[in-house]
């Protein structure tokens, strides 16, 4: 069976890990071979940084060696993933044997602490698109990169555009055109396209220093670095 994990830890953005689930999930009707997993420390509800509670079905001991790996992201909660060493290791691990890790938004970053950026093209929210460089990676502006073994997403609704590209490497791209039929993915955002020019730069800038300040306040030297990114 070919299990695609996804890795869950407290305070991240459940659409990061929801969109491409509910995406990957439905590979299995067209490749029966293939399966999705959710995988966290323990199976105890964790927090996430959208008032829902969300939970796991199986431990990182459970799925010790996915075919692929997806590292979801978000606020303060994903900056604190990054002093996780139990959760870090996970990911290394896990990576080594998978055929592809793919991270969805800040996602990057814990793929980034895990040392699988360096050398590297590689993207995530545009607040945190900078800080990418910590890590040995060259960021790039775009919806999502593919670099063979490790692909990387943008911000949050991103994550279902990676999703399909990753169905359509897995299967062909007829499957992928069934399941983006399947989850009715045709936006058509109110306000049209975003305008980046007019991006409230200096709002987001704010916010991520924050979460930088107070997430990464036991990781001093960490905490610095970022903070001269965002």
């Amino acid at each position: 069976m070919k299990t695609i994990a996804f890795l869950l830890y407290p305070g991240l953005t459940p659409l990061d890990l929801i969109g491409p689930l509910q995406v990957l999930s439905s590979l299995r009707q067209a490749d029966p071979s293939f399966e999705t997993a959710v995988v966290a420390e323990t199976l105890e509800p964790v927090p996430t940084d959208a008032v829902v509670s969300l939970g796991a079905d199986r431990t990182f001991d459970e799925v010790p060696a996915p075919y692929a790996l997806v590292v979801p992201g978000g606020q303060a909660g994903t900056l604190r993933a990054l002093t996780n060493e139990r959760l870090l290791e996970y990911v290394r691990s896990a990576s080594a044997q998978a055929t592809v890790t793919a991270s969805v938004c800040t996602g990057a970053l814990i793929l980034g602490a895990a040392g699988l950026l360096k050398g590297r093209e590689a993207t995530t929210h545009w607040s945190f698109l900078e800080a990418l460089r910590e890590f040995g990676a060259t960021p790039v502006k775009r919806r999502w990169v593919d670099e063979g073994e490790v692909l990387t997403a943008a911000g949050v609704s991103a994550g279902i555009d990676m999703a399909l590209h990753l169905a359509a490497r897995f299967s062909n791209e007829d499957v992928a055109k069934m399941l983006q039929f399947g989850v009715e993915y045709d936006p058509e955002p109110p306000f049209g396209p975003l305008d980046w020019a007019a991006a409230p730069r200096e709002l987001f800038t704010g916010l991520a220093a924050t979460w930088v300040q107070e997430a990464l306040a036991e990781a001093p030297e960490l905490q610095k670095r970022l903070a001269a990114r965002v």
